[in-house]
């Protein structure tokens, strides 16, 4: 785990950063409490597994209303049916025996029909009303009386039907029909169907779904609690990927391989982490200005020897303001900020692009160097690159605005050995550069006047394919026992 002393004292060093974490630490705390104190809670699996159950129950139950419904309906149209054919032979074979009066005849045929299951009484009167065949002996002769509690009544051409409760409490569908002999009506035959065998019926499959319904209930319960322990799983992970990520330890990553939103979450944790290490680093080690190639080399290699003192070979460029002290005495300090904030801009755009960073800006200054720390064999080359297309940047960007700067940039460079690495106190750290051969692009600085490029002797080796250049008398500089060579650069050789 990286999160030690080190870096409690890092953090200590970013007071926004710390006072965040922090708030965010005591959210988490006191909204625990609260949850603790004014809620149940609930396991997310537990959750699931209501939830899912709760849906195939009434998934189950919409279904089996739904079907038992169906079930009734298509039971009642078959009963109907099956009561129009026994009408129609009541009435097909009535009709001469009614014609002669023949009760004997009526009552045999009306026999034959009780026998038939189902069919509680089938009635055959004549057009008084007067009973002629009945079911119930006893009740031939007597006038047929109409029938009490009747439901909704339908015909269907000639047949009439509809839904009535016998005394006894069965219930029957009565259908009726007129008896007919050469379109002369001679009575009507009456036929009561009992209805109860459609509740029995019904009553039978509803204790089988019920029983059905119960084993996909149990059935969902157990494939809701396997779910919700695969989906409790990854969360526990991911709140304790959090928990590290507040405290600091940003490498932490979460070792999760799924195909599906958890997956993706994980990834996009783990690049959020990579993303705040980042970011940590960049404000330990460069602060803004980084380039992406040293960034990666600090990602893979955090805690190796670029951060501590090395002697290696690199190209140095110093930029400077000509006049710039006089100027920016005489004018508003808004401007002048303003104004240094372009100038500073384009320099660091070209460093950048030419694989160098920003060292340090010194008052109207900037330092920037080439080959630490990632080596680079052709520093130099990149270097003179950089301070080439920095300065066509400025007479360009002069000829657009009023910034008075940007025409008055004297640029000069150096190659040799410096010294890189951490240097400072646990309070103020910084990566810089150090050494005689950085005190001496400064001093050529110097020498550099308005739109000009300086080049010591030891660059102008490595580069004097690339540029035409102007011999320098000899100059006498602070430090140096001799007379030290430089050289303007006068125009680009061509293919260069």
């Amino acid at each position: 785990m990286i999160y030690n002393e080190k870096s409690k004292n890092f953090l200590k060093r970013i007071p926004p950063l710390k006072a965040m974490t922090a708030k965010i630490v005591e959210r988490t705390r006191h909204r625990g409490l609260k949850d603790r104190l004014f809620y149940f809670r609930l396991p997310i699996r537990v959750k699931l597994s209501i939830a899912i159950t709760f849906i195939i129950w009434l998934t189950v139950l919409i279904s089996s209303l739904v079907i038992l419904a169906r079930q009734r309906e298509q039971l009642y149209l078959q009963t109907v049916k099956m009561g129009k054919a026994s009408l129609n032979y009541f009435a097909n074979n009535a009709n001469i025996p009614l014609l002669n009066d023949d009760i004997l005849r009526l009552n045999r045929l009306i026999k034959e029909a009780s026998s038939i299951e189902g069919i509680r009484y089938a009635i055959i009167v004549d057009r008084q009303q007067v009973i002629k065949a009945h079911t119930d002996h006893s009740r031939i002769g007597t006038t047929l009386q109409k029938a009490a509690n009747v439901e909704e009544m339908k015909k269907d051409e000639n047949v009439t039907y509809f839904n009535w409760t016998l005394p006894s409490g069965t219930h029957v569908l009565n259908l009726s029909r007129p008896v007919t002999f050469q379109d002369k009506e001679l009575g009507t035959v009456h036929v009561g169907i009992s209805l109860d065998f459609i509740k029995n019926l019904i009553h039978k499959e509803t204790v089988s779904i019920l029983v059905m319904s119960l084993f996909i209930v149990l059935l969902g319960i157990s494939i809701a609690i396997l779910l919700g322990v695969s989906f409790s799983r990854p969360i526990s992970k991911l709140v304790l990927a959090t928990k590290e990520i507040g405290k600091g330890n940003f490498q932490y990553r979460i070792n999760m391989i799924r195909k599906d939103e958890f997956g993706d979450l994980a990834t996009a944790f783990n690049y959020m982490a990579e993303e705040l290490w980042k970011k940590l680093l960049i404000q330990k080690s460069f602060g803004q200005y980084v380039s992406p190639d040293v960034l990666e080399m600090i990602l893979s290699q955090p805690e190796e020897s670029w951060l501590k003192g090395t002697r290696s070979e690199a190209s140095i460029l110093f930029t400077d303001i000509r006049g710039f002290t006089a100027y920016s005495e005489t004018r508003d300090p808004e401007k002048v900020v303003e104004a240094l904030n372009e100038y500073f801009g384009i320099a660091t755009q070209f460093i950048l692009e030419q694989g160098g960073y920003v060292d340090k800006f010194i008052g109207d200054a900037v330092l920037a160097v080439f080959g630490v720390p990632i080596p680079r064999a052709d520093h130099a080359q990149r270097a003179l690159k950089a301070a080439i297309a920095m300065q066509r940047a400025f007479q360009q960007e002069a000829g657009k605005n009023e910034n008075p700067f940007l025409s008055r940039i004297g640029i000069a460079l150096n190659s040799g050995e410096v010294v890189s690495g951490n240097l400072g106190s646990q309070v103020k750290m910084e990566y810089t550069i150090i050494g005689d051969s950085v005190n001496l692009a400064s001093r050529l600085n110097d020498m550099a006047g308005p739109g000009e490029i300086i080049l010591s002797k030891s660059i102008y080796e490595l580069t004097k394919d690339m540029v035409s250049v102007k011999a320098l008398p000899p100059q006498k500089i602070k430090g140096k026992s001799e007379p030290v060579e430089a050289f303007q650069v006068i125009e680009i050789k061509e293919g260069a």
